[in-house]
């Protein structure tokens, strides 16, 4: 069997504003409009999409392609519990200690300047946790730095 690739669907309230968050703490791009159409308004234009319904999805990609879609549909009930699966976004790769730490804190700082919150620090315990923060997105999506 082949692998399969995989996008990663989250529910929220408001799709343009999260997935413009997650594209700044991901690096990622929210991809043009299809072929044949100068913007997306032109698309939804087209497809006869009215204006109350064009914030119901958005989505975000790797600009190499080498990291999974992501995906905001909008949904009416808010976030009431913790997330079952969760997000971990690799800030500090291959360092560890204080150099590590400071990384994933340096991270949060920018992330919470665009919205997130800061929810808790977990410190080092080698050899079987090196450090991690967790973190909410805007609409309370719980997300670690590690």
């Amino acid at each position: 069997m082949t692998a399969r690739t995989v996008q990663i669907t989250i529910d929220c309230a408001d799709p343009g504003a999260l997935s413009a968050f997650w594209a700044e703490a991901l690096g990622y791009h929210v991809p043009g409009p299809p072929g044949g159409f100068a913007t997306w308004d032109e698309a939804l234009d087209a497809w006869g999409v009215p204006p109350e319904r064009r914030n119901d999805a958005s989505a975000v990609e790797d600009p190499d392609g080498a990291g999974p879609r992501v995906f905001f549909q909008r949904v009416p009930e808010p976030k009431t519990v913790k997330n079952r699966l969760h997000i971990d976004v690799r800030a500090a790769p291959g360092l560890q200690g204080d150099d590590r730490m400071a990384a994933l804190e340096a991270e949060a700082d920018r992330l919470v300047g665009l919205g997130a919150e800061r929810l808790q620090r977990f410190e080092p315990t080698p050899p079987m946790d090196a450090g991690h923060i967790v973190l909410a997105d805007p609409e309370g999506n719980e997300f670690c730095l590690d």
